[in-house]
Parts: C-alpha cells; structure tokens; sequence
C-alpha cells in the first residue's frame, strides 16, 4: 500500500542540522515534521503528560491519530521547562543545536527562559523560527489563538461562507495552520541558507495571522484601479447588515449574490452533480472553455468582444445556460464524465473523499503513501513528503516518537550525567 523507507536510515539535504522543537497543535509540528523529512535531526519537547495534540482523540494511551500525523521523524524529550534544572539542561542542549522552532506565546518563551535573546546570547549563530497567531506587535501580540480564531479574524470563515443547520458560522479545514507549517519549513532553509553563507544567526518570525491572508491572494488586495467600485459596495452592503441587524447566514446570501453577478454565467471552473457523486472541471483560459463548450455542445458568448456579465439580457442566458449544464451532468456517471472530458481536452477530477484515496492508482504511481510501524501502534500509512529529489531524496524513516522515548539519550548528548538525570527524574522535572 505504502513505500517503506529503511529504519534509520536516515538522508535528505538537512542530515546533519539539529534542531530543538517546542510545538505544539499543527502549525510548528508540521513544520517541523517537514524539516524531520529533509533529513534534520528534529528533538520535539514536550510536557511529560504530553502535548495537547497527542492527547487529542486518544485511541491508545498518549497516543492520537493527529499527533502520529505530524510527528514522524522526530525524538521525543518529555520534559517541564518551567523547573529550573529543565531549564539549565535545556540551555546545555541549545548550544548543540542549529534551529530553534517555538509556537509559544512571547510572554511565555520570555518567562520561561528560552526567548530569543535568551538563546542566543547562549549560542550566537542559533536559528530561531518562532510562530505566533497574531504576530509580536499589535493588540493581539499576546493573545492565545488557535487557527479557527485565526480564520475568523482573517475573512477565511466569511470566505468559505458555511453555515450549519442554526445558521452558526463553519470554519474549513485548518489551513491557516498547514500553511503556516510549510512558512516555518521554509523560513528554517532560507535562515540555514544564509547561516552557511555567512555564519550568521538570526530570528525568524511568521503567524497564522499572515499566512491566512496571504491564502486570500488577490483577494486581500485593495487595487483601487480594479476593484474600488466592487469593494465599496461589499462594505456597504456589509455597514447595512451589520446596522440592521441581518443574520449572519441571511448576509451570506447577499455575498453570494454579489460574487454570482461578477462571475457571470460559470460553467467553466466549478463542481457539477453527477449521476453517481460529483466532478470538478476547471477552465480558466478562453482555449479551454472552447473545449468545454465543444465537448458539452453548447455555444456561449463568454469569450465574445462585448460580453458584460451584469446586463440583465446577458444574466437571463447565463442562467439559463447553467440550468441547462446542470442538468446535462446529471445525465451520466462520474466515470464517464471523466472520460467524456478528458478525452475533450478539459481538465476535470472526481470528488473524492480522503479515506478512499490510500489505494488510488495516481498516488500509489507516484509512492505519495509511505508506511511505518509504530512502536507502540504498528503499521502507519501516511502521506509521503512534499517533494522528490534526485540528490538528495527525503526518507522519512520513523513513525511519531512514543512520549519521552528519547529523553535520557538526548539530556546525555548535552553532557548531562546519569546521576543529573536520575535527579531531574525524581524532581518530577522530566518523564
């Protein structure tokens, strides 16, 4: 089912880096799982009863299928660090260390020793990503977040624009975190680039908050050129709720109605309804919405000079078109939609759901599921990493860490004695 990576046998362009991790949740742990699977020797600290995360949805003790899914790679130091031996043993180990990684608050790093000026007065040339909800500046600095605040506070839940069955706001996937995942990866080698350039440290920050705006892309921008009649009347319409007293679900209408308007009559680049499920085509370009109008036959006047989505004789068609288009879908299987589009030259993909897809022919083709067997679990497939290197391939070789594997092992690496461990163990200070 999955490709099976060699147990130790570790390689990927950051073998050698060693980086010390407090994360917790999804954002840094996927962060940092990314650099694990490059090759960097990645220590995850973690309370000795664990970290929230782990403790989430336990279907073993200390274990949870979302702290397995953005943790492999790693060793595991189960340790207090508010104690102040922790600490003191924790500065050790920060001198052997390339990159620090934190999604702690500022106010707490500070508090607990291991800020930024802390460290690297300990070790100049050290690394320091750190991850905040809302950044260091700001009535929100000090805030705790969580990426369902952050998407609301971002515009991504009015984006996404689901209500439940009480009209109550819904929020998608977290994608404010596991984008800020791959902005802590890629802020890392981008700092390790200029470290091996020059030798120079430095701190490199990131949020969920910039993250999730820049997941809005063109939409975050004001280009008054563009777009100030469109974002003036949004606003208003939006003053005009708000004064009122409007639902938030019955605004949504409004919103949607407005965006229907500007897109005018979109057969083009959407879902349909099939006989069986649904298919996605996407058609961005005038070349390929020829091809959708040619494979589905139909004429449209989309792509003619003078096409004006707002006229009213012009909205009366596109309606009418999309009625008809919906329909037609619903006239045949996903599977042969999919042939009768492919073979037209339109892009298109089956709605899918992700439980089903370990066995689908294009990720098994490309070996995008990797299995490991846990320690405590057994066998684990997941999805592999991000990329393909013909050098230096990623091979992630371990499954998550169980709690506090790895803690004698790495307090020894940092010239802890047998006796400093034995004492911080019956301080309660460690696992």
């Amino acid at each position: 089912m999955g490709h099976r990576f060699a147990e130790g046998c570790m390689a990927g362009p950051l073998v050698g880096v060693k980086i010390l991790e407090f994360t917790q949740i999804i954002a840094g742990p996927m962060g940092c799982q990314l650099l694990a699977d490059l090759g960097a020797d990645v220590i995850k600290v973690e309370p000795p009863g664990g970290e929230p995360w782990r403790l989430n949805a336990q279907f073993m003790p200390l274990e949870s299928k979302t702290y397995m899914g953005l943790n492999r790679g790693k060793r595991s130091l189960a340790i207090d660090v508010s104690r102040p031996s922790s600490q003191a043993a924790i500065h050790r180990l920060v001198k052997q260390m390339d990159v620090v990684v934190i999604n702690y608050r500022p106010d707490v790093a500070k508090r607990l020793k291991i800020d930024y000026d802390t460290l690297a007065a300990l070790k100049p040339d050290l690394i320091y990503v750190d991850n905040t909800a809302f950044g260091r500046e700001g009535p929100l600095a000090d805030r705790p977040g969580y990426d369902i605040v952050v998407q609301a506070l971002s515009g991504l839940t009015g984006a996404v624009a689901k209500v439940d069955d009480n009209g109550q706001p819904l929020t998608g996937p977290a994608v404010a975190d596991t984008t800020t995942g791959y902005a802590v990866c890629a802020g890392t080698l981008a700092a390790l680039y200029h470290k091996a350039k020059t030798g120079e440290g430095q701190m490199v920050e990131t949020s969920l908050l910039i993250n999730a705006l820049t997941i809005h892309m063109s939409q975050f921008a004001s280009i008054p050129a563009a777009d100030a009649a469109v974002r003036e009347s949004f606003l208003n319409a939006l003053q005009k709720a708000r004064d009122t007293g409007t639902p938030y679900s019955e605004f949504l209408k409004v919103r949607e109605a407005m965006l229907r308007a500007a897109a005018g009559g979109n057969v083009y680049y959407r879902c349909f309804l099939t006989q069986d499920g649904a298919i996605a085509i996407g058609a961005l370009s005038a070349a390929l919405r020829a091809k959708v109008r040619a494979t589905l036959g139909f004429a449209h006047n989309r792509d003619e000079p003078g096409y004006n989505a707002q006229d009213p004789a012009q909205v009366a068609i596109d309606k009418a078109l999309i009625a008809r288009t919906e329909e037609l879908f619903k006239t045949k299987t996903t599977a042969e939609w999919d042939v009768i589009l492919t073979a037209g030259g339109v892009p298109c993909g089956s709605v899918n759901f992700v439980q089903e897809l370990l066995d689908h022919p294009q990720i098994v083709a490309n070996e995008y599921v990797v299995e490991h067997d846990h320690e405590l679990a057994g066998p684990v497939w997941m999805q592999a990493p991000p990329w393909k290197m013909s050098k230096t391939p990623p091979t992630p070789t371990k499954a998550s860490p169980p709690l506090g594997r790895d803690t004698d092992v790495v307090l020894g690496e940092a010239g802890l004695s047998t006796a400093e461990i034995a004492a911080m163990r019956a301080e309660g200070a460690i696992l």
